[in-house]
């Protein structure tokens, strides 16, 4: 089947531009990207667009400070920042309703969304989400790199590379150094180094930060109607795995599947498992 084109467009959502690329038809669907250094939209769902797009309307935006969007980030509630962000983009895309798919720190954003406004999302996939858990153990390995890339000596090429390879996959053979090369110029843009969007929370308010961050801490999660599948690389060295349980547990409509000898990035690792889980479960054969 020949892959549909990407529109691409770039919307004012109060007052940020926010960059939007779209391809098929049906239910709409909304891909959130991490947030790891360098990333965006779509290269980081470039393996799922195309099977999406043969059932739904796929909508894949550059969250804030990221990508094509504009730069700088709510840095007291980043999560709920970018989920005030992603409800104005539905309204400006005139979506009354409309499914996620987030992955780690969009996976929080989705989470938020849900959180704060149920009627605003059909069905929702998380891949790997940020703040499940959080301020219940230390930062791993991974999201100590992540949080670290903006700061001691700063970004650099060596840094991008480690994190992506040892840290977002299990195996790194299908990353090229193409790939790496293209996250680390977007990583070193002067307005994003100017202001990272994910960064470790310092100064007054901080601590309150971390805990709005952890999810696991909001009583709505155990009362959220929107029907949830968690999949979470059982080797994920960024969030957790056990942070699928937690939902599991907590979550009244949520099914969870552990994709075994996959890291944070399982969109790109299990493309096709992916696809056909979440192509599936946003259509309702469950």
């Amino acid at each position: 089947m020949t892959p549909q084109p990407l529109h691409e467009s770039l919307l004012d959502v109060a007052g940020k531009k926010i960059f939007v690329a779209e391809t098929g038809d049906g239910p709409p669907v909304l891909l959130l990207h991490g947030g790891g250094p360098g990333t965006s939209g779509v290269p980081s769902y470039h393996r799922n667009i195309g099977a999406l797009a043969e059932e739904f309307r796929v909508v894949v935006p550059d969250l804030p400070g990221y990508g094509r969007s504009t730069k700088g980030v709510d840095a007291s509630d980043p999560v709920g920042y970018l989920a005030d962000t992603v409800r104005g983009l539905l309204d400006e895309l005139g979506l009354d309703r409309a499914h996620l798919v987030g992955h780690s720190y969009g996976g929080a954003c989705a989470l938020r969304l849900a959180l704060d406004t149920p009627e605003r999302v059909g069905r929702m996939v998380l891949l790997g989400p940020g703040g499940v858990g959080t301020t219940r153990s230390l930062p791993t390995p991974g999201l100590t790199a992540l949080l670290n890339y903006y700061t001691g000596d700063g970004p650099s090429r060596p840094k991008l590379e480690r994190f992506v390879r040892e840290y977002l996959v299990v195996d790194a053979t299908e990353i090229s150094d193409q790939d790496i090369d293209d996250r680390y110029r977007a990583s070193i843009d002067p307005e994003v180094v100017a202001s990272p969007p994910l960064r470790r929370p310092s100064g007054r308010g901080a601590l309150r930060t971390v805990w709005r961050t952890d999810v696991t801490r909001d009583r709505r999660l155990g009362r959220l109607p929107v029907p949830t599948l968690v999949l979470w690389g059982a080797r994920d060295k960024v969030n957790r795995p056990r942070g699928g349980r937690m939902l599991a547990e907590r979550m009244p409509d949520c099914d969870l599947y552990t994709v075994a000898n996959t890291g944070h990035w399982v969109q790109f690792e299990r493309a096709e498992l992916f696809n056909r889980l979440c192509s599936g479960f946003l259509a309702g054969r469950r």
